[in-house]
């Protein structure tokens, strides 16, 4: 196995474990605060899904030699933002993310239940997603409005670094961050020292709680999101590199490793898409044979991230909460227009999918119910709807 290993491939691993960690950390990161948690418990949730995504890369890329690439749930992340915090606070969140692993793990070993996931039309699911994402969206223009010396440097580099990197993009906005901190901001008398202290991997467990409200309007569309959005087009790229995996499988597994994250607060970890395709192309090896080594360096270098996350979780609270919301909108903006898009291609859908969008992106909730699982409930009765006028007419 160790002969498989490559320049490469160790390259592209780190490379991979870079991008998939700094392109969406911080939306993660005000996902987490969204639902109720608290700087530290949202710090210990990025640190458990980052060592439990890394250990899933290792464990699955090993046992099928294949470049299984791992991420959190990035669209799940960005759902949470717009959740808003549930009755009984973090630990009712927390009891909605192991009801959404579970529901990974089932939709996994139980084949008809991943099949009616994978039945949810595409352009409902893509527009939920681009409705729960909009808000987020629009952050970076907030923060120019607000805080122009600080976040226009920030929007500007990623703008121009798209413009010829578009995976770059991301990572080249938080090295502005990350300057515009240092020089720009005037940061609290102690507020080092509280930095500093702040360097050991924070670990904080979080009992569960349940009820029925928040598993309507955060497991159930966690999940959907989750799947929908993360793991079935993270097979897809795999298939379209050439390899065959079965999916339940691995769908299982990840679910596993979302139900040992969620007790430290980590929503949900899912076969990854954009890194995905970095591990599984040739920029990682000209053998397709031996490409799972770049999946499995990516792993070890995100457990290595989580063990480092109070010390960044430490450092970006220190920054004005606009910034950071700042930076997680640009992560989004091209999953946003990718999912509008999706969303809207289909003239015979699109009206549904206008529902679930609006439905969505204005955020009412009905009997603490968030607006993501009534845009597709209503969205889905749409197109019930139009269907059946098509089918009589």
């Amino acid at each position: 196995m160790l002969k498989d290993l490559s320049i490469q491939s160790l390259f592209m691993g780190v490379l991979t474990a870079f991008v998939g960690f700094a392109s969406s950390f911080a939306v993660v990161l005000q996902g987490l605060k969204g639902v109720g948690a608290t700087d530290f418990e949202a710090a210990s949730g990025v640190m458990a899904l980052s060592v439990s995504m890394g250990l899933c890369a290792v464990v699955l890329s090993v046992w099928t030699r294949l470049p299984v690439s791992i991420a959190w749930s990035t669209p799940g992340a960005a759902l949470l933002v717009s959740a808003g915090i549930p009755e009984g606070g973090f630990p009712v969140a927390v009891g909605a993310f192991l009801v959404c692993a579970v529901l990974i793990v089932v939709a996994g070993l139980f084949r008809p239940f991943g099949r009616a996931v994978a039945a949810i039309p595409a352009p409902l699911a893509n527009a939920m997603l681009s409705g729960v994402i909009l808000g987020l969206c629009f952050a970076p223009f907030k923060a120019i409005g607000s805080l122009p010396a600080l976040a226009l440097p920030i929007v500007v580099a990623w703008a121009v670094v798209a413009a010829f990197k578009r995976l770059w993009a991301v990572p080249a906005a938080l090295a502005v961050f990350v300057v515009v901190m240092i020089f720009g901001v005037d940061l609290p008398e102690g507020a080092m020292a509280q930095w500093a202290a702040s360097l050991a991997p924070p670990v904080e467990f979080v009992m569960p709680a349940f009820t029925p409200a928040s598993l309507i309007s955060i497991a159930l569309p966690l999940f959907i999101v989750t799947m929908a959005s993360q793991n079935i087009p993270g097979i897809a790229v795999l298939k379209v590199n050439g390899y065959d995996p079965a999916p339940g499988p691995l769908f299982a597994v990840t679910g596993v490793f979302s139900l040992l994250s969620a007790p430290f607060g980590g929503h949900a970890v899912n076969l990854a898409a954009i890194t995905a395709a970095m591990c599984a192309g040739e920029d990682a090896h000209p053998d397709p044979k031996k490409r799972y080594w770049a999946a499995i360096i990516a792993g070890i270098g995100y457990v290595i991230f989580g063990l480092a996350a109070g010390a960044v979780t430490g450092f970006v609270s220190l920054a004005p909460p606009i910034l950071i919301e700042a930076v997680a909108g640009l992560a989004l903006i091209g999953a946003f227009s990718g999912s509008a898009v999706a969303a809207f291609k289909d003239v015979e859908t699109r009206e549904a999918a206008a529902v679930t969008f609006l439905l969505t992106a204005s955020g009412v909730s009905f009997a603490g119910i968030s607006g993501a699982f009534w845009g597709l409930i209503g969205g889905g009765m749409i197109l019930v709807l139009l269907r059946v006028a098509r089918a009589r007419a």
